[in-house]
């Protein structure tokens, strides 16, 4: 996992906590000067520590824009309207002035997801391939394929969660060793998908109940995800499509590199990287296989949200031996 990623989802799980220990110290009444000093370290938390946090892990290490630091202070607003002592949350009245629209936007969402769903049993239903390469293909420049990623995230699931849809897909190469590859794990992150559904629910249905079912029914949609990522992990993990060399981080990150375009494949044990411009796909601290490339290649990760440049893909696989043999035979029926 890239450093920037690693900052990501370290602050990502500092905020929620941040937010859940408000909800739990944060006094109902201003009593006692005691109480006033928890609200105090509150405030301090939600406006000044997590936003410099923020700006550190976000903006300046994961190069985001700075007009993004909005986003952490309008959620600590809302947090501070929901969790503080009605004498302080009432500064904070403003951020429910946005209710409604929020409740047309989730409305909205949920309508383009069953729009999106429909699509994507529609177009996957012939499909000989991951949909993503398709938008990959259909474009050069970063944007465009970073929007065409996105855009066929909803078919791909379709696509790898139905065996019946994927049965044309183009056989593995080898396997790289992930822990999505696992059955339990699918079962685990299902069973944490509708425990967060619940959770969702309980939390807003007090606020809206038409948003909170919405919003359960959204998170408990996810389900279908992961039942897509452990087969696409499983089984497609790496192979060949139309002379390119497609690699799967699970459903999380994808590559896809020209034969023509690679320089070297080296079998080698090789510790994890953490330079920025290196790719280390798999479950482990060594990898076995290094692929060099004769320029820059674009990884989408993030499910296609984040492109990143690389000069050097660390893999663990299964058969390393095997992937070496199938790219020098595509390159020499290539030259030939």
């Amino acid at each position: 996992m890239k450093r920037s990623m690693k900052f990501r989802l370290g602050f990502l799980a500092l905020a929620i906590i941040s937010y859940v220990i408000g909800f739990q110290v944060l006094p109902e009444q201003l009593n006692s000067a005691y109480e006033m000093t928890i609200v105090g370290g509150m405030s301090a938390l939600y406006f000044l520590v997590l936003p410099i946090l923020y700006w550190i892990a976000i903006i300046n290490i994961g190069q985001q824009k700075t007009w993004k630091i909005l986003m952490i202070l309008s959620l600590s607003a809302l947090m501070a309207r929901l969790s503080f002592p009605p004498e302080i949350a009432s500064y904070f009245e403003f951020m429910m002035w946005i209710k409604y629209p929020v409740i047309v936007i989730i409305i909205l969402l949920e309508m383009y997801l069953l729009i999106s769903v429909v699509k994507g049993l529609w177009h996957a239903r012939k499909l000989k391939g991951d949909p993503r390469i398709k938008a990959l293909n259909m474009n050069k420049d970063e944007k465009s394929q970073m929007v065409g990623m996105i855009m066929a995230g909803e078919a791909a699931n379709w696509f790898y969660s139905i065996p019946k849809f994927s049965a044309n897909h183009p056989k593995a190469i080898a396997n790289i060793r992930l822990i999505s590859a696992n059955m339990w794990f699918m079962w685990l992150m299902i069973s944490l998908c509708f425990l967060g559904s619940t959770i969702a629910y309980l939390l807003l249905v007090d606020w809206s109940e038409i948003a909170a079912v919405l919003v359960s029914a959204i998170v408990g949609y996810g389900f279908l995800s992961f039942i897509a990522n452990y087969r696409l992990s499983r089984h497609y993990s790496l192979y060949m499509h139309d002379e390119k060399l497609v690699v799967n981080n699970s459903m999380w990150g994808l590559l896809m590199v020209d034969i023509n375009d690679i320089k070297s494949v080296t079998i080698a044990e090789t510790a994890k990287s953490t330079a920025e411009e290196i790719l280390f796909v798999g479950r482990g601290d060594t990898a076995n296989v290094i692929v060099d490339f004769k320029q820059t290649q674009r990884y989408f990760g993030a499910m296609g949200q984040m492109p990143e440049p690389i000069e050097q893909l660390l893999l663990v696989l299964d058969k390393p031996q095997l992937l070496k043999l199938v790219i020098e035979d595509c390159q020499q029926q290539a030259e030939a």
